[in-house]
């Protein structure tokens, strides 16, 4: 996967994630969830264009390490909305499924930059 298409998942999965939380419920426990997902699903395409413009290798692989974290926290927000039982299994599916792929590919993106695996 190229570079310019990698941007494009990621900013897509950062939209997806903002059109997922303008139908949550308006309570308090889906606010502070939408906040942290907002962050989090949004960062993973920031944070991925911010590793593109990289000085050096170990400062692409320290800004691809926190594409990583946002990524895996995304996860954690999606997977506690299901389990809150505030949105529907189905409904986050699809973007369960792209932010492990996701994270998959900045993994593998930052143990080949390594030169290994961790």
């Amino acid at each position: 996967m190229d570079k310019e298409e990698l941007q494009r998942r990621t900013k897509r999965f950062g939209l997806d994630v903002i059109a997922l939380i303008r139908n949550l419920p308006s309570d308090a426990a889906s606010a502070h969830i939408a906040r942290q997902l907002v962050r989090s699903g949004t960062g993973v395409g920031a944070n991925y264009r911010h590793a593109c413009r990289a000085k050096s290798k170990a400062d692409f692989i320290s800004k691809m390490s926190t594409v990583e974290e946002e990524a895996d926290e995304s996860l954690y927000w999606l997977q506690v909305l299901v389990d809150g039982r505030l949105v529907a299994q189905k409904a986050v599916d699809a973007l369960l499924d792209e932010a492990e792929q996701l994270l998959r590919i900045v993994v593998a993106s930052i143990n080949t930059a390594r030169g290994g695996s961790r």
